[in-house]
């Protein structure tokens, strides 16, 4: 079924590896920070050791909670969600800093009045920080905004480039075919009526199943007009992922592949379209053989970049559409997060 463009949190890139190895290294150079502050020319290996322990559990804390409830902020706008997170950041940094104070000061040599004021002050800091943090978020966001509003306005450019051609081809294959063998008309009119169904619906979503049965009409369609000199291999696991993808984004593809392969070979060749998946990726790839010349020359690549930018819009950039030419072959490899952001 359809489905409407999936929204991207803010938060997701919290959760990658990277961001949390900074945010680790952030927070030790404020507590270093802390520790070269005057008044503390005997304590500053310690105090530096007290502040490293309390900003790293604040720190860690904070991110699992935002984890625990990252399905709920989804449904908030995006400045919503600094306001949520800079509250979460407050919360802890006084429940962790009252916790450390009540079990460890003693220990660490400071006496209440002391550990109240480092505590106000880290409360404070985190306060001034994260207030220049929403200012700068809220920028970054719009910038994110307009950027993505310019791809979705490049990728109506493309789809509008894309059905003149799609119309050309399918309507030369149905002649040629209307003269040859009028018996398959029928399963013409009925397979290109689903092509041209999708193409006319306007950009969508669609399940990976979906856009697979539209590529399966296209290439009826195609071994209608090339006879023998079309053979197809379908590899597919059992189940197909339940990964969401653009309407038309695999097919094209699959387009390029009889255009630039089979079409210029006289004895034509096999097209070899294969799904798997991997715990975090589902890949596609559509392998045609090189022309009889041994170079592929794919001419304009309106094809090519209306799936890339499609597939990089829906997934948020970590989806891609890559191509290669690895020995007398040509592959397509259209990958896809297989998780929650593309899935329904």
């Amino acid at each position: 079924m359809p489905s409407s463009q999936p929204e991207h949190s803010p938060l997701d890139a919290l959760w990658q590896p990277t961001a949390i190895v900074w945010t680790m290294l952030s927070g030790e150079a404020l507590a270093l920070l802390l520790a070269l502050a005057p008044g503390l020319d005997e304590q500053r290996l310690r105090y530096f050791g007290l502040m490293s322990v309390a900003i790293q559990w604040v720190l860690l804390w904070s991110i699992a909670s935002l984890y625990l409830v990252r399905r709920p902020l989804r449904s908030l706008p995006p400045h919503r969600i600094a306001y949520v997170v800079l509250a979460m950041l407050l919360v802890s940094t006084w429940v962790i800093t009252a916790a450390i104070g009540f079990f460890f000061r003693e220990g660490w040599g400071m006496d209440l009045g002391d550990w109240h004021w480092t505590q106000w002050r880290l409360i404070g800091m985190v306060m001034t920080i994260g207030a220049l943090g929403i200012a700068v978020f809220q920028s970054q966001w719009r910038a994110r905004q307009l950027v993505l509003r310019a791809k979705q306005l490049e990728l109506e450019a493309l789809q509008a480039r894309i059905r003149p051609h799609f119309l050309f081809n399918t309507l030369n294959t149905g002649a040629a075919l209307v003269h040859r063998k009028p018996e398959e008309v029928e399963r013409l009119l009925l397979d290109l009526a689903d092509l041209f169904r999708a193409a006319l619906a306007g950009p969508r979503d669609i399940t990976l199943e979906d856009e697979l049965a539209l590529a399966r009409r296209y290439l009826e369609i195609e071994s209608l007009r090339f006879g023998e000199r079309l053979r197809i291999e379908w590899k597919l696991p059992r189940e197909i992922p339940r990964v969401m993808v653009p309407s038309l984004s695999i097919q094209p593809l699959v387009e390029n592949a009889i255009r630039h392969g089979i079409e210029r070979r006289p004895e034509g060749g096999e097209i070899e379209i294969a799904v798997s998946t991997m715990p975090e990726t589902v890949v596609v790839r559509i392998i045609n053989p090189l022309a009889s010349g041994g170079e592929n020359r794919p001419g304009h690549q309106v094809g090519l970049n209306a799936s890339q930018v499609r597939i990089e819009a829906l997934t948020g950039g970590r989806g891609s559409v890559l191509t290669q030419q690895e020995g007398r072959r040509f592959i397509a490899t259209v990958r896809l997060p297989a998780d929650g952001d593309t899935t329904r």
